[in-house]
């Protein structure tokens, strides 16, 4: 009993670190368009995100009930080690992600690790396919595109209604609306994402007997996921919010209202019904429906596939670490001290690989050279092409930072608009 105690704290201080992970990888999705549009500082944006994801733990724990008793049999003989195989494998593609500046699903990777583990361990049987299926492929693949669709509509609603409204009337109304909308992101995120590490404890807490089966998780473990995944969203991904706000395409306050404004909605009717959707996804498919919403922008589709690529394997991956993972931990406490070895040499690497380049808050909103204008981008502006007076414009690959050059046609372009697009 004293090693199953040992072992289930070891499990929650390893859930707890992935919920920190969690925190900085998906701080993007809250604020990436607030910060590259000016609309808050980097600091002050991540802090009030960290700040609103705690209050959002405690308001539904319905994804945590999907998570430690819906996609994993609690009764198939799991052992706490196998959580604790599970969250590795997330933690660690988390962080190799997050290196890559992609933002990938913490959440698939939660589910990937967990499935990859227990299918070692105990077999296909404890595993729910029918719940894996329902409450987490299907909305992995219709989330983003839901989201994608109604920011689209929002965005053209967006700029529709403000056409005869010049850019600097509106500019304060859409930095509060901004503000606004990024809130009820954050809010939303801790509503779905903080549970999953509430789940993940709780299943750590039945498998070693300590609550019941189908018990909601404990108000000590509410607290303490919320505090992790706050405390990293207030680190801040700067990798992921640089591609998320400058990568895919370039944000203007119309279109990241009408971005955070979806996801959100789509974010808080998931958690409500127990989706464990990934909040990653949603936000993502809902910047480039705001980059296609927007006539004349250029959406960054290389960029959009390697995300893509990152979402397809990250199920698959983080299932073949943790499987890994799992046959060392069955050893019995050698093989579970060598996988905890194994995993701290693997993150200090990353870490390590981390700062030969290093991001943060000083130089989020940098980016490198453009991506050439590729077949589906000319495709996609021989469809919807610049309005008048972005003709003279300088090509994609030396377009400045802030594509000031890029007129919607509900704006008349100003005279120093036009001069500065032709030099």
């Amino acid at each position: 009993m004293e090693h199953i105690t040992l072992l289930i704290g070891i499990v929650i201080v390893t859930a707890l670190v992935f919920d920190f992970t969690n925190g900085f990888h998906d701080t993007a999705n809250a604020m990436a368009t607030t910060i590259s549009t000016g609309a808050l500082g980097p600091r002050v944006a991540v802090a009030m995100s960290a700040v609103l994801n705690l209050v959002g733990a405690f308001l539904s724990v319905e994804v945590a009930k999907t998570i430690s008793g819906g996609i994993i049999d609690e009764g198939s003989g799991i052992q706490p080690e196998v959580i604790f195989a599970g969250l590795v494998g997330a933690i660690l593609w988390n962080l190799v992600t997050w290196l890559a500046g992609l933002p990938s699903s913490s959440s698939h990777a939660l589910f990937g690790g967990l499935i990859g583990a227990t299918v070692v361990s105990v077999g296909l049987d404890g595993v729910n396919g029918d719940a894996i299926v329902m409450k987490v492929l299907i909305p992995a693949v219709a989330a983003p595109i839901v989201a994608g669709i109604a920011t689209l509509a929002a965005t053209r609603l967006t700029y529709r209604l403000g056409r005869d409204r010049s850019p600097e009337d509106t500019a304060k109304g859409y930095r509060a609306g901004q503000i606004a909308s990024a809130a009820l992101v954050s809010l939303a995120h801790g509503t779905n994402d903080a549970q999953k590490t509430m789940g993940v404890i709780t299943l750590a807490l039945v498998t070693g007997n300590v609550v019941a089966p189908d018990s909601d998780p404990p108000l000590w473990v509410i607290v303490s996921a919320g505090l992790a995944i706050a405390l990293g969203t207030y680190l801040g991904g700067w990798r992921i919010i640089r591609t998320m706000g400058k990568g895919i395409t370039d944000i203007q306050p119309p279109q990241g209202f009408a971005a955070q404004t979806g996801a959100a909605t789509v974010i808080l009717a998931s958690s409500h019904i127990g989706f464990a959707l990934s909040t990653t996804q949603v936000c993502s498919g809902a910047v480039m429906g705001a980059g296609v919403g927007r006539k004349g922008a250029v959406v960054r589709w290389s960029t959009a596939g390697r995300m893509v690529v990152a979402w397809v394997l990250t199920l698959p991956a983080a299932g073949l670490v943790a499987g890994a993972a799992a046959l060392l931990a069955d050893q019995g406490n050698a093989g579970i001290t060598a996988v905890a070895v194994l995993a701290v040499l693997a993150c200090g690497a990353i870490w390590m690989l981390s700062r030969r380049k290093p991001v943060d808050h000083t130089n989020v909103n940098e980016v490198g050279t453009q991506e050439p204008v590729g077949a589906v981008t000319a495709a996609l502006r021989s469809v919807a092409p610049p309005p008048a007076g972005a003709a003279s414009a300088a090509p994609e690959s030396a377009a400045p930072e802030d594509d000031t050059s890029e007129n919607t046609p509900e704006q008349t372009p100003t005279p120093a608009a036009a001069s500065s697009a032709t030099r």
